[in-house]
C-alpha cells in the first residue's frame, strides 16, 4: 500500500481510514492491484510481454492483442475508480476530523478570551481608583496623583 516511517506522524483520519481498509482482505488486493498497476514496473512488464508476444507467439496478434488490452483496461479503470474512492474516504475523513478540531480550538480560544478579559476588567478595577462614587471601568482615563 504505502510506505509508512515509523518516526512520521501521520493524521488521525488517515490512520483510521488505513486500519479499515487493512481489515479487508479485498481492499488489500484492490490496494495492491493498484498500487502495482501504477507503476513503472507495470509498464515495463506490459511492454516486455507484449514485445514478446507479437514478435514470438502469435502471426496476426493484433486481434487477441485488441482484445486483452481492452479487458485489462476495463479492469484497471476499476482499480483506477477504487483508489479515487479510497482517497475520497480519506479526504472526508480528514475534513471531518479537521473540522472537529478546529471547532474545539475555536471553543478554547473563545474561553480563554473571555478568561482573559475578565481578569484584565478585575486588575484595571484593582489598579484603577473609582471616580465620582463610581467604580473604575476598563478604559477610564487615569489621573496622575500629585
Amino acid at each position: 500500500m504505502t510506505d509508512v516511517q515509523p518516526n512520521k506522524l501521520r493524521h488521525p483520519a488517515f490512520l483510521a481510514v488505513t486500519e479499515r481498509r487493512s481489515a479487508k482482505l479485498q481492499l488489500r488486493v484492490a490496494d495492491a492491484i493498484t498500487a502495482f498497476a501504477g507503476s513503472m514496473r507495470f509498464v515495463y512488464l506490459h511492454g516486455a510481454v507484449f514485445a514478446v508476444w507479437m514478435l514470438v507467439f502469435e502471426k496476426s496478434p493484433w486481434p487477441t492483442l485488441t482484445l486483452i488490452v481492452s479487458l485489462e483496461a476495463i479492469f484497471l479503470s476499476t482499480f483506477v475508480m477504487i483508489g479515487q474512492n479510497r482517497q475520497a474516504s480519506f479526504q472526508q475523513a480528514k475534513a471531518d476530523h479537521d473540522f472537529v478540531a478546529g471547532e474545539l480550538e475555536l471553543h478554547a480560544n473563545t474561553e480563554l478570551t473571555r478568561m482573559v478579559h475578565q481578569l484584565t476588567t478585575e486588575i484595571h478595577a484593582h489598579l484603577v481608583p473609582p471616580t465620582n462614587g463610581t467604580a473604575a471601568t476598563v478604559g477610564d482615563a487615569v489621573s496622575p496623583s500629585v
